[in-house]
């Protein structure tokens, strides 16, 4: 078994981590603070063609690999994690959605300025009253005598919903069919009866543009179903990728905290020493070390198995699982190292502290993850 990056892909690591340290670290505490989004971030990854690593090259896409993917992500995550989110959305759920799905028509309209940066997507599942639970959804898309489909219904905890330029969502198209019964649409910025209801105020994540979307009576094409009606799979394969790339941010904030936490530990001196040398800020230390390890052999394993086209819903689940509960005791012991400076805003290791728990619950809960790995396991 192969634990080591292609030359390629340690070349696309150390060039992208690069563009991290000088594009994303210095302006991660701002955003934070303000609340907002860096939107000028997509027209830059476009621009480096890294929002198309895994898209074919005839729609602007790199023929890059799942690995790659997983090693940007980390890698944003552990500057920012809000912004690793943001980007994350767009591409690894929405444009996913629509280079596996998509007609090549679709692909032109929303793939193409996708991987430039210049349209940015949504990913709409989430509803007040369903998440984890996609069969208590109540957006409906009723299919009309001329062919066009009206969609009624609220999505909420929305990602780029403020600004996306379009938003590919669940609705049913037969809620006789159950879960079945869903399908996928991508719905325009600025379609009649398609709404921003609120911008939504989140305890992290704040650099994450995070919203309530509402569609009233919104008409829109034929156009705008994503596949054919009542492919739940679809939806499922796609939720399925993300779980890996969620992973892969876990990693990479759990990564950030522990650095910021271990150069503090050689650095604070107390009772005469570094903290560092005492045994039991070792041990907090050697513990966050090991998880983080086994969290991101976790992660690309699922990638890899993802790649090679094997099957791979239990181990994107265990990824799932294991990094974003990794990432939240990391974050926790990157704190208590820190004590008071842990929780001073001007500290980034409040922002990882406060990131860190939409991981646990975004992409399935850990006990909808555990309840998944076990029907895996026959049960």
């Amino acid at each position: 078994m192969e634990f080591a990056f292609t030359e390629e892909q340690r070349i696309f690591r150390d060039s992208f981590k690069a563009f991290v340290a000088k594009e994303l670290a210095p302006i991660a505490q701002e955003y934070d603070h303000r609340g907002e989004f860096p939107r000028h971030i997509f027209r830059k990854l476009g621009e480096l063609g890294e929002l198309g690593l895994m898209f074919p090259a005839e729609y602007g896409g790199g023929n890059g690999d799942a690995i790659m993917t997983l090693i940007m992500f980390e890698e944003m995550s552990y500057a920012s994690p809000a912004i690793a989110v943001g980007i994350y959305v767009h591409a690894a759920l929405a444009m996913i959605a629509i280079d596996s799905f998509g007609t090549p028509e679709q692909k032109q309209k929303y793939l193409v300025p996708g991987i430039k940066g210049e349209k940015i997507g949504a990913w709409g599942f989430a509803e007040p009253n369903a998440g984890s639970d996609p069969g208590s959804m109540t957006t409906r898309a009723k299919k009309t005598a001329d062919g066009h489909y009206i969609i009624n219904g609220t999505k909420m905890f929305i990602s780029n919903g403020s600004f996306a330029d379009f938003v590919v969502l669940t609705a049913f198209t037969d809620p006789t069919k159950g879960m079945k019964g869903l399908s996928l649409f991508i719905v325009d910025k600025g379609s009649p009866g398609f709404s921003v209801a609120q911008k939504l105020r989140t305890m992290g994540m704040k650099a994450n543009d995070t919203t309530e979307l509402v569609f009233e009576d919104c008409q829109v094409p034929a156009f705008a179903l994503l596949g054919e009606e009542n492919e739940f799979n679809n939806i499922m394969r796609t939720l399925t990728f993300g779980r890996i790339v969620a992973s892969a941010i876990c990693v990479g904030l759990a990564r950030g905290a522990f650095d910021h936490t271990l150069r503090y530990a050689k650095e604070r001196i107390a009772f005469g020493q570094p903290i560092g040398k005492f045994q039991g800020i070792q041990w907090m230390l050697a513990d966050a070390a090991t998880q983080i390890d086994a969290a991101r052999l976790l992660t690309y394993q699922a990638g890899w198995l993802y790649q090679q086209g094997l099957p791979h819903i239990r181990e994107a689940c265990m990824a799932k699982l294991f990094a974003s509960e990794t990432a939240t005791k990391v974050a926790n012991t990157a704190v208590q190292i820190h004590g008071g400076y842990g929780l001073m805003m001007d500290y980034p290791i409040q922002m990882y502290y406060r990131d860190c728990k939409l991981l646990e619950i975004g992409e399935g809960t850990s006990q909808i993850q555990r309840n998944t790995i076990a029907r895996q396991l026959g049960l």
